[in-house]
């Protein structure tokens, strides 16, 4: 079994019980495939990718721990130890484990983002965040003008939900 579906499974494990945000990860991380492979990432910048998706959202389950609350803020200080720990228990290279903490310190930061990575992972998970908030038309076009940068993303936004 391959690094990243090792991750998964570990991600699994450490949302056991809650299958709505199991889900919701594994969504993200195959909407951001995708359109990483539309976007022609290099092996490395998808390598981050794939990882930064499946531990995304690994700072909810300790700040609700610890705080219990999970603004998006507290997910961005809480989860990037997490994932550092997880990445480096699998053996991930430290450039990689670098990258993605940063990811996932940063997803709910939708400023100065600064790589394909980072622009395809917030994309990603607004699609999936979209739909299982059942977002109206409105608000996604909202998400769309404001969010939306890649082609592909872009693409699969419009096909998604049907403008």
């Amino acid at each position: 079994m391959n690094k990243r579906d090792r991750l998964i499974l570990e991600m699994m494990d450490f949302n056991k019980g809650n299958a709505k945000r199991i889900q919701h990860f594994i969504k993200v991380y195959e909407l951001a495939r995708i359109i990483a492979q539309m976007e022609a990432l290099s092996k490395l910048e998808m390598e981050i990718l794939e990882a930064a998706a499946i531990v995304h959202d690994i700072g909810i389950k300790v700040s609700l721990e610890k705080h219990g609350k999970s603004s998006g803020k507290l997910q961005e200080i809480e989860g990037p130890p997490y994932a550092e720990a997880m990445l480096r228990n699998l053996g991930y290279d430290e450039d990689v484990i670098s990258r993605v903490s940063y990811l996932v310190g940063h997803h709910h930061t939708y400023e100065n983002i600064d790589g394909i990575d980072y622009q395809i992972l917030v994309e990603a998970d607004f699609l999936v965040n979209l739909c299982e908030g059942d977002s109206d038309q409105k608000k996604v076009v909202e998400t769309y003008d404001k969010i939306f940068k890649t082609e592909s993303g872009k693409e699969i936004c419009k096909t998604m939900f049907g403008f």
